[in-house]
């Protein structure tokens, strides 16, 4: 993935891989602890929030194309259970892995004269920018792949009542009486029977109320 922006060092995100000296096999490792991106995760479902402290775990490694990366990242997700709707936390731990090429080498190391001739390979591939390169990019695909896409409070949420939106999981027993739709017409039609009733009643009372008052 070629970039044009220049990286800034000062970066949490922005590491330098000068002390590797571009010496085959030479390893370092970066244990580091940064603040969460913006929009780290699902957004909208479930992600690291912003700010939010993510312990990193990195290894570097010398090769003759780049420098291999490898590492861990761990943090707290928060986001919403699909089922019942209530806020929920994660323990997230992402795991990553990505070379980051020397940008005048090609696969086997060897030093090329014009780098990203290959429009389509530059697409795929992540490189160096005066030794230092971006976690970011990396980090965000490796969270996102490791969050659920669909984030529930507990393996069997029951979820939400479809009638009236009460969360089942606070009352085991709650339910609704069915209603047959075919009878509810009827139903509807025996109220107003009913009613039309207790009005003859009334005028009828009202009647001998009067007869009796003459």
């Amino acid at each position: 993935m070629a970039s044009n922006a220049r990286l800034d060092h000062r970066n949490p995100l922005v590491f330098d891989t000068h002390e590797l000296g571009r010496r085959p096999g030479a390893l370092q490792r970066l244990p580091r602890t940064v603040d969460a991106p913006r929009d780290l995760g699902l957004q909208g479902v479930i992600g690291v929030p912003e700010g939010a402290p993510v312990e990193l775990e990195l290894r570097l490694e010398s090769v003759m194309e780049g420098v291999l990366v490898t590492g861990t990242a761990r943090a707290q997700a928060e986001g919403e259970c699909v089922r019942c709707l209530e806020p929920l936390g994660l323990e997230l731990e992402a795991d990553f892995q990505e070379l980051f090429s020397y940008p005048d080498a090609d696969d086997r190391g060897r030093v090329i004269a014009e780098p990203g001739d290959d429009a389509e390979d530059d697409e795929d591939r992540y490189y160096l920018e005066d030794g230092l390169f971006d976690l970011e990019p990396l980090l965000r695909d490796a969270v996102v792949l490791a969050l659920p896409m669909q984030p529930v409070c507990q393996e069997d949420c029951p979820g939400l009542c479809s009638e009236c939106g009460a969360r089942l999981a606070d009352d085991p027993d709650h339910h609704h009486d069915a209603v047959d739709i075919r009878w509810a017409a009827l139903q509807g039609l025996a109220g107003t029977m009913q009613d039309g009733e207790k009005d003859e009643m009334s005028g009828a009372e009202a009647g001998v109320d009067e007869k009796q008052e003459k």
